[in-house]
């Protein structure tokens, strides 16, 4: 029997929700034995590989870059889990958008409030334009599993993959599951 392609990935947001996915703990070797991780931050691979059975995406779409990766990883993957709460909601990271455009916040935060060089970080191929607003994922891409939670907790991430990876729909019901924050 093939193992089911298992892959993470990070947009925009802090990585709170993949340290929460180590707090797995002993359940990480029996996610092991079940499944083969083709992609994750936790691993040195460059490309979104095709046919991933299982992706949970954390954080906002947030730049080009994001924008780019959510599309490949959506065409590329079978179930894709918005995972976190800046996945679902954009949280935290969405907190720039009252502040208007991007270039008023770079002015603000590299021209304004700069102690020494102030200048905005502009190199083309290293850093990625910012998009005018930060979304969550089902706003560029459908989305099929909710996990929220900032970050959600190992007990919640596991709800959430152990009926995935029996080819069943995970059902979140009661606080514990389904609380933001």
């Amino acid at each position: 029997m093939a193992l089911l392609k298992f892959a993470t990935v990070w947009l925009s947001g802090c990585s709170g929700c993949h340290m929460s996915f180590l707090d797995l703990d002993e359940w990480l070797i029996d996610l092991a034995s079940q499944v083969d991780f083709v992609y994750s931050p936790f691993a040195d691979i460059k490309e979104y590989p095709e046919g991933v059975d299982l992706v949970l995406v954390e954080g906002a779409v947030n730049n080009s870059d994001n924008w780019d990766f959510i599309h490949k990883v959506r065409e590329r993957s079978k179930i894709l889990v918005s995972f976190g709460d800046c996945a679902v909601t954009g949280n935290v990271t969405a907190l720039r958008n009252p502040w208007g455009s991007p270039e008023t916040i770079l002015q603000k935060s590299y021209i304004e409030t700069a102690d020494i060089h102030p200048q905005i970080p502009q190199e083309p191929g290293i850093v990625p334009t910012f998009l005018n607003r930060v979304m969550p994922v089902h706003a560029v891409v459908n989305v099929d599993v909710y996990l929220p939670g900032c970050p959600p907790d190992a007990n919640r991430i596991r709800a959430a993959i152990e009926p995935l990876l029996r080819g069943e729909e995970p059902h979140l019901e009661g606080r514990n599951l389904i609380k933001f924050g």
